[in-house]
């Protein structure tokens, strides 16, 4: 009976959308270039995924305690501002601390401005909700972001190094599969993905006519 209750309150609603139901990834299909860039390796995967995770948070948090102060018609330039500040904190915090990941990353990181997963959440939900709404929003789309690139990145840095977090899982005789280390390769496991959290979560494209 809890359980059921549980079902109905909207704490566990947004984090449901935000991990399955409306996944950024697999059924809003947002970020897909970084998620395509980045998930050769895990750590990179990893250290993409808690960043944006940080940013979305952040952003959601600022808006929407500002929400009641921005003016309608430069709404979307204050958003780029805040998503901003907080990119660049995630940008020094990389170097400072991992300077090979952020290396490895690249423009990528810098590129967390231009998330449409970002700026979503904030124009489709901080700008409406209460803070602790948008906070809970902005880690379950982080989450439902970073926990498909982590997977799409097992699996390529398997198939294409042999490795899990730099650690060798195959034996040396294994034949690398050099397209995993390449965007062609990453097209393919995350379609695969795509279609496995679309028949799970049975969200399908309505086609019209």
């Amino acid at each position: 009976m809890k359980l059921i209750r549980l079902t109905y309150t909207k704490w566990y609603n947004i984090l449901r959308n935000g991990l399955s139901q409306e996944n950024p990834i697999a059924i809003a299909v947002l970020g897909i270039c970084s998620a395509l860039a980045v998930s050769n390796k895990v750590e990179n995967a990893l250290a993409m995924g808690l960043g944006v995770t940080f940013v979305i948070m952040a952003s959601s948090l600022t808006v929407s305690m500002l929400r009641k102060f921005i003016p309608q018609r430069v709404r979307m330039i204050t958003y780029m501002v805040i998503i901003s500040t907080f990119v660049i904190l995630v940008q020094q915090f990389l170097q400072a601390y991992f300077p090979s990941i952020a290396a490895a990353l690249g423009a990528y990181v810098g590129l967390i401005i231009t998330n449409c997963i970002v700026m979503g959440r904030s124009e489709a939900f901080a700008v409406k909700n209460p803070v602790k709404y948008s906070l809970l929003d902005g880690f379950a789309n982080g989450l439902g972001y970073t926990y498909v690139l982590v997977v799409v990145a097992v699996i390529r840095e398997i198939l294409a190094f042999g490795t899990i977090l730099n650690i060798q899982v195959l034996p040396d005789s294994f034949e690398r599969w050099t397209s995993m280390a390449m965007a062609p390769g990453g097209f393919f496991i995350l379609g695969i993905l795509i279609w496995i959290i679309r028949e799970l979560t049975r969200n399908y494209e309505m086609q019209e006519g």
